[in-house]
């Protein structure tokens, strides 16, 4: 087991959960172990995948600290699991299809900075579309009663923190939102730092699920006039953008 600090290097614990990920996984790993800093604690958790999935991770075992497939109650239920096997300073999850932006991302954060009496910093992201990709600076916490300020991907929490508050299971696609809302209500220290930590693909389940993540959020914050008036805008204007693409549809397939 490695230590907690190497030469004043805090341990970090990289978790990738994944399930059915054999197309993508590979870039994950790789985006992981090829990481300059040297205090990595890397841990798989696989939801019992039936496709080549456990092969890729066979083949990188020797660079894997610890890892595990069988059924769970779903990401947010690995994600917890993953935490309670963590043994580093700070957690980050990198799941299945998602990579870091480059592989000095890490050394970039935690060499050139001192996070005493921070709990959770975080960084910029970006986006990959089909066909273009974009940069995502992160939002002030201020702002979280919006939606999420920062991708969890590009999160680097304390493991002080995260082994007493997890996930909640009970939520299917916004318990990582509504984890990073109920620290900031409870003044826990977050820190941004201006490094594009992640890269992220367009078209998770909160980008589908579009109405049940607003609905989800909206449950989950605090209200007043204010936000629900925001949240009512943002289910009006998701319900506009549904027309139009059937509009567009119907008229496109009439050609």
């Amino acid at each position: 087991m490695k230590t907690i600090s190497l030469n004043n290097r805090p341990l970090i614990s990289i978790i990738t959960v994944v399930f059915n990920c054999e197309k993508y996984l590979e870039e994950t790993i790789k985006s992981v172990i090829n990481q300059t800093y040297d205090n990595i604690e890397y841990i798989i958790i696989d939801g019992g995948s039936s496709d080549g999935t456990l092969d890729i991770i066979k083949k990188y075992e020797d660079k894997i600290t610890y890892w595990v497939s069988e059924k769970d109650g779903g990401i947010y239920d690995a994600m917890n699991k993953g935490i309670e096997l963590s043994h580093g300073e700070w957690i980050n999850f990198m799941n299945g299809g998602d990579i870091f932006f480059n592989k000095t991302v890490i050394e970039d954060v935690f060499l050139s900075n001192n996070f005493k009496n921070i709990d959770i910093v975080y960084g910029n992201h970006e986006v990959r579309y089909p066909h273009k990709k974009r940069i995502e600076i992160a939002k002030e916490m201020q702002n979280i009663w919006q939606g999420s300020c920062f991708s969890h991907q590009s999160a680097f929490i304390s493991s002080k923190l995260h082994k007493i508050n997890k996930y909640n299971t009970s939520e299917r696609i916004i318990a990582d939102f509504e984890f990073f809302y109920k620290a900031y209500k409870n003044k826990v220290l977050f820190q941004h730092v201006d490094i594009i930590v992640s890269s992220i693909s367009s078209g998770g389940v909160s980008d589908i699920k579009r109405f049940d993540s607003i609905v989800g959020r909206w449950n989950i914050i605090e209200k007043d006039t204010k936000t629900n008036l925001f949240y009512i805008w943002l289910i009006l204007k998701e319900m506009c953008k549904e027309k139009i693409k059937k509009v567009i549809g119907f008229y496109s397939k009439r050609k």
